[in-house]
């Protein structure tokens, strides 16, 4: 298997993963909850799904490993929504810092976690504080190309922005019939409003936060930089 094309890890057998890590490969870790309400109207998966979807276009433009997504995080406000999966901090960080040193372990020296959460920012934060081998991304810096398309840009979650890119990556997760200018977040668990969003709006919103992700880390290491 070449090493100049992008990869997920768990596709690999134990000696192409070694080749790739003694190579200098950048490793990719999402973060994306596996399972958080997101409305009425959006599966719990929508964080998983977006993290997942997102590597996977990174990988098509770069050489990276994709990690298997971390569908485990700390959600706190989350908690009284059926079916949401939360950790403390600390539990998060700690599982977060112990994959991170397996990964070390092997011989990985170059990281990237790229973040869905918000909540999630700040303990991610802690755990990659002075590592010199790890850049991380969160997504809610991501694509600000693309805001331009939104005809609410106010929300923040199961929103207009969000509904665009699951209808995007999985129309059929999607209960139309519960799209509805949502709140308050305490009762629904969204904010936002998602009877404007469209598939093409959640392709441009992907390709836009790709484009930024791929900058990014071109930036913190040149060598990474797609051909031209």
């Amino acid at each position: 298997m070449t090493t100049d094309t992008g990869v997920w890890l768990e596709d690999l057998t134990w000696p192409e993963a070694k080749a790739r890590f003694e190579a200098a490969a950048l490793v990719v870790v999402p973060v994306g909850a596996a399972a958080k309400a997101h409305g009425p109207h959006l599966p719990l998966k929508t964080d998983a799904l977006t993290a997942r979807a997102l590597a996977q276009r990174l990988i098509e433009r770069l050489p990276a490993v994709a990690a298997p997504v971390v569908g485990f995080g700390f959600y706190p406000a989350f908690t009284s929504f059926a079916g949401s999966q939360h950790l403390s901090a600390e539990t998060f960080k700690a599982l977060l810092a112990e994959l991170l040193g397996n990964l070390r372990s092997h011989g990985v020296r170059r990281l990237v976690i790229l973040n869905t959460g918000v909540s999630t920012e700040k303990p991610i934060d802690e755990v990659a504080s002075g590592a010199a081998d790890l850049l991380v991304l969160h997504m809610r810096g991501m694509g600000s190309a693309a805001e331009k398309l939104l005809a609410v840009a106010d929300g923040g979650h199961a929103d207009e922005r969000e509904t665009s890119v699951m209808l995007a990556l999985d129309p059929r997760s999607v209960r139309t019939d519960k799209l509805a200018l949502d709140g308050p977040f305490e009762r629904t668990g969204a904010t936002g409003d998602p009877t404007r969003a469209t598939a093409f709006k959640g392709e441009r919103i992907l390709a836009a936060r790709i484009d930024d992700i791929v900058m990014a880390i071109a930036a913190r290491w040149p060598d990474l930089a797609p051909r031209r």
